[in-house]
């Protein structure tokens, strides 16, 4: 073991304490918690095996095209998906739930193994994949050298490194050398992700540039014809929805749509918390503020009364950007770097976002230049911005296709992805991925 790898575990290992109450915490009942040790792995999918990574409920929404196209393009491989958190696991369930039963019993959630040295070994052993694929910025280093131990090729898909990530690693440029140097491929982003991971030390000849699988959306048929009803249930009131919202931001939205109601006073909103830990801590926070709410995993309707529709379900995003006029992507108007912004400009939605977009800056530039995103970047600037887009509807689904626009031209990402893997991965079966 070299010696910036061997540092790195000393670290982890003096970590434990803490590392294992945040294990306790992050936990689903039905998995057992040796799975983070490498154990109670079984079952796993029959046949070869693609491991896909993902770290959470984010990051399995984007690669949701990318693990369809990976079951129709290997038919006879199933496909094991690992997430860090439990809001992911869940998520990954619902994805499963969602594929044809032919390909729902070809997937398989596990929780990712610690990144000690015998947890990654155990882990290695036991699934033994034909590929392993880490998806954006997932570089563990001891399970990046057990796959290398174990001659398993690696990829890292939609690879991405912000520059506050990029500044991060540098201060450990030797350990990520040493890991970057066991990925066989890694597909970026963009140019400027790719440039990043070359000066963290990924081989050059071995990088890509294939652009974001987030903007490979699947059909949101469904998700349309639902919110029309659910838009149509609320009484066809001004509805703008709140994704993704983070801690000491609902308090900033709940101010926006106090000033919005002095001039659309039947104007409704519905919020979607990023983290299910969070869904009482918002009820309290708009039952104090004086407003009324109604909570959609009670199954309280949405009356003329209702001020606020906290959505505190799961796995329901899209519907609920699609019962609103306007969107609003959470994590922007307190410094946490945003969340996707194509998932509402998808679906033909105006978007209007904070000023903290740097972890979605790539895909937010499009849509600024097309005019489809707007930033804000105060309570009463977001209150004027929906003024605007609930006053003349016209202009705002202008904006919505727009947005629609620039998502539909800059798919291709998933084709490009694919293709590179199936020279990692021996004798695929060549499907159309449309």
């Amino acid at each position: 073991m070299g010696w910036p790898r061997f540092a790195y575990s000393v670290v982890l290992y003096a970590l434990s304490p803490l590392i294992t109450w945040r294990i306790w915490r992050e936990q689903v009942p039905t998995y057992s918690r040796l799975q983070r040790l490498g154990m109670r792995l079984d079952p796993l999918p029959a046949g070869p095996t693609i491991w896909l990574h993902c770290a959470s409920v984010g990051e399995l929404r984007a690669a949701r095209p990318l693990i369809e196209g990976l079951l129709q393009r290997y038919p006879a491989h199933g496909l094991l998906l690992t997430t860090m958190t439990a809001t992911g696991a869940q998520q990954a369930l619902t994805l499963i739930n969602d594929q044809p039963e032919r390909d729902r019993v070809r997937l398989v959630h596990r929780f990712l193994p610690l990144d000690y040295p015998g947890a990654a070994k155990r882990f290695m052993a036991r699934v033994t994949p034909a590929l392993a694929l880490l998806f954006e910025t997932e570089l563990w280093p001891n399970l990046l050298n057990a796959c290398s131990r174990q001659g398993v090729p690696v990829a890292v898909v939609n690879g991405r490194l912000s520059p506050r990530a990029f500044a991060r690693y540098q201060r450990w440029r030797p350990l990520m050398a040493s890991a970057l140097a066991n990925v066989s491929w890694l597909a970026a982003k963009s140019s400027a992700d790719a440039e990043r991971f070359n000066r963290l030390g990924c081989r050059v000849d071995a990088t890509s540039v294939v652009g974001s699988l987030k903007f490979e959306m699947p059909s949101h048929d469904k998700a349309l014809e639902e919110g029309e009803r659910l838009h149509y249930q609320w009484g066809g009131r001004p509805v703008w929805v709140a994704g993704s919202t983070r801690d000491g931001e609902e308090t900033l939205l709940l101010q926006a749509h106090r000033q919005l109601a002095k001039r659309h006073p039947d104007a409704l909103l519905v919020v979607v918390p990023r983290h299910p830990k969070r869904f009482d801590e918002v009820a309290r926070l708009c039952r104090d503020e004086g407003w009324s709410l109604s909570r959609r995993s009670q199954q309280q309707p949405v009356t003329a009364q209702t001020d606020v529709y906290l959505a505190d379900t799961l796995g329901e995003l899209a519907v609920l950007y699609a019962a609103g006029s306007v969107a609003y992507v959470g994590g922007s108007l307190v410094p946490l770097g945003g969340h996707n912004v194509l998932e509402p400009a998808a679906l033909g939605r105006p978007v209007l976002t904070g000023p903290s977009l740097e972890n979605f800056a790539d895909v937010a530039e499009p849509l600024l230049m097309a005019g489809a995103l707007t930033q804000v970047d105060s309570p009463t600037a977001l209150a004027e911005a929906l003024v605007r887009h609930f006053d003349d509807p016209v202009e705002a689904q202008r904006q919505g296709q727009a947005g629609y626009e620039v998502v539909k031209a800059q798919a291709g990402a998933l084709t490009r992805t694919l293709d590179g893997l199936a020279r990692l991965l021996p004798q695929p079966r060549s499907v159309s991925t449309d």
